[in-house]
């Protein structure tokens, strides 16, 4: 599956891993910081494209709770997609991202947010892709992923998505 789960984690901004560039994906939605904030992380579960992008496919429910951001199927399994390691509502929050995996790798997530003319800039930056089996591979499956996450969380917070 081409998605974000092939061992994808939270990352800073380190300049790159073996000549391996962060993926770095930016939007714009409307309104103020930290109603976008509030958005992408309370309302994960009404935005975030399970049809490709999950463990559990739809049907299941995406959330951030304490210091992990979990997937649970409908039947009660759960998965770990990252742990949370500097929350700064409504500013940023930093993770470790491993989608499904046991977290034996992951990618480092960085995700934040800033006030722009036209409503708030979220930043998303992936990065830590040395781990992996392929690490070019790897970082091309995030790359092309979360302009279809993202694009989604847009048009949720009512923004034009592509």
């Amino acid at each position: 599956m081409d998605n974000l789960f092939s061992h994808a984690a939270a990352a800073s901004e380190p300049g790159s891993d073996e000549g391996l560039d962060p993926v770095v994906h930016t939007v714009v939605v409307p309104g103020p910081v930290a109603r976008a904030f509030m958005g992408f992380t309370e309302h994960t579960h009404l935005w975030w494209p399970l049809e490709g992008h999950s463990v559990y496919g739809p049907g299941s429910y995406v959330e951030f709770e304490e210091n992990l951001i979990l997937e649970t199927a409908d039947d009660g399994r759960t998965a770990v997609w990252g742990s949370i390691d500097d929350w700064q509502p409504p500013l940023s929050f930093h993770a470790s991202w491993h989608p499904g995996s046991q977290a034996l790798w992951s990618t480092e997530l960085r995700v934040s947010f800033r006030a722009v003319e036209d409503g708030t800039e979220l930043r998303l930056v992936q990065s830590g892709w040395e781990g992996a089996q392929d690490p070019a591979a790897t970082r091309a499956e995030g790359d092309a992923a979360w302009p279809v996450v993202l694009q989604r969380f847009v048009r949720f917070m009512g923004g034009a998505g592509d």
